[in-house]
């Protein structure tokens, strides 16, 4: 019989469980993060172009804030379920944790399919769900940011409608909206851009020089496309890319500026002048490095046999299942985590929620500037752990920089029975 896939929230939990043996951790602590503190559920109206209602149901799952503010992302996804905002939530606490930004881990989302929505309707969806939930957000609370299927422009509708209940400009609610509307510039790209300065830090870390690597990409958007930009500027190979309807390859390289990202047209991908390929084959190519920066979960036991790049860099969240993690482990491919690798977005956020607190304005090539020393300063954090550790992954490394300082925030504001 075969089994159930395992859930966000399961490989969370599995993942903090492995890492916490390495660690001096209260283990009142470590039941502690296993739980989310808080989730909402709200069900809403959702008024159609055409006239129809439909009722739709949306999530805000509040998963830990000693370190500060909750603090996660805001998807529209028709997988969207409460447990899988407690999974992604807990990855945003060791997330910051890694980061080292004053910041809890939240997540959230609406069960909804982003592309079956008008303008019209993603606006009157947004307004709708800021107003559910707005008794659980707040500037030095929690606060959301763009995800899979929302964007600058839902972020800039979100604050808008807080700002009107709360009777004042509330720039600091959301991360991620418009420059022109309060948002700094770069934060779009700046999940990719991280990614890809912690796969040239770990290329790097192989004694390999990154004018010579192959990169694959699957998951040509916000993240996968920056990557790849940011990779191929930096003088790596890009030989394919992929979005949701497929992907291309050509050994030779490709043009990644020229390729049109899943947000700047759709299903453009495939429509470039090579071979195309699926979003499978993309996986098992004969590449140095594999960035899966799509969805959770393409990183199974079935395929992790056939992956042949020997260095794996989680720009999606979770897309290495816990049976996968283990086979590349055993395989000796180094994978470096989301919560290190993918941390570039709410690095980045954080520089936004300052801009909103204190009213003054970043220049992109200072929030670049503050974002490769922020990465590399996280880079080094974790070598330094991994190093101590041995003969652990760099997952566990990571986990364990997270939980540390997550110990360290218990202890100092202590927990009441």
């Amino acid at each position: 019989m075969t089994s159930e896939p395992e859930t966000a929230r399961e490989r969370a939990v599995h993942q903090l469980e492995h890492a916490a043996d390495l660690v001096d951790i209260d283990p009142t602590i470590l039941q502690r993060l296993k739980h989310p503190q808080r989730s909402h559920k709200v069900t809403m109206p959702l008024k159609r172009d055409s006239g129809e209602v439909e009722m739709l149901e949306g999530y805000r799952v509040q998963h830990d804030d000693v370190r500060g503010p909750y603090k996660g992302g805001l998807r529209y996804s028709s997988h969207v379920t409460e447990e899988e905002c407690t999974g992604l939530g807990m990855w945003m606490t060791f997330k910051c944790a890694v980061a080292d930004v004053p910041f809890g881990g939240a997540k959230g989302g609406v069960a909804v399919d982003p592309h079956g929505l008008s303008d019209a309707e993603h606006e009157r969806l947004t307004r709708r769900f800021t107003k559910s939930i707005r008794r659980y957000i707040g500037v030095n609370f929690d606060i959301p940011a763009p995800d899979m299927g929302t964007g600058a422009r839902t972020m800039s509708w979100m604050m808008d409608t807080y700002s009107v209940y709360e009777d004042e400009t509330v720039r600091g609610i959301v991360t991620g909206k418009s420059p022109d509307v309060g948002g700094v510039h770069g934060r779009e790209e700046s999940p990719g851009v991280g990614a890809s300065i912690v796969a040239q830090r770990a290329l790097e870390h192989l004694d390999r020089e990154v004018e010579d690597a192959t990169v694959a990409v699957q998951g040509f958007g916000s993240v996968g496309a920056n990557a790849a930009r940011h990779l191929d500027d930096a003088g790596a190979s890009v030989v394919a890319v992929s979005d949701a309807e497929g992907g291309v390859y050509d050994p030779d390289g490709l043009p990644t500026h020229e390729i049109p990202s899943y947000e700047e047209e759709p299903g453009a991908v495939t429509s470039y002048s090579a071979d195309t390929i699926s979003n499978e084959e993309l996986l098992t190519l004969d590449v140095d490095v594999l960035v899966p920066a799509a969805i959770g979960g393409v990183l199974t036991a079935d395929n992790a046999d056939d992956v042949q790049a020997e260095l794996v860099v989680e720009g999606a969240n979770g897309p290495t299942t816990g049976e996968a993690d283990d086979i590349l482990y055993e395989r000796d491919v180094d994978v470096v985590p989301d919560i290190l690798a993918n941390a570039g977005g709410v690095t980045a956020s954080y520089f936004e929620w300052l801009h909103g607190r204190n009213q003054r304005k970043w220049p992109k090539d200072k929030v670049m500037e503050e974002l490769e020393k922020e990465m590399n300063s996280s880079w080094d954090d974790v070598v330094t752990k991994k190093d101590e550790l041995e003969d652990v992954s760099w997952r566990d490394a990571s986990y364990a920089v997270a939980l540390e300082r997550l110990a360290i925030a218990y202890s100092e504001r202590g927990m009441w029975p």
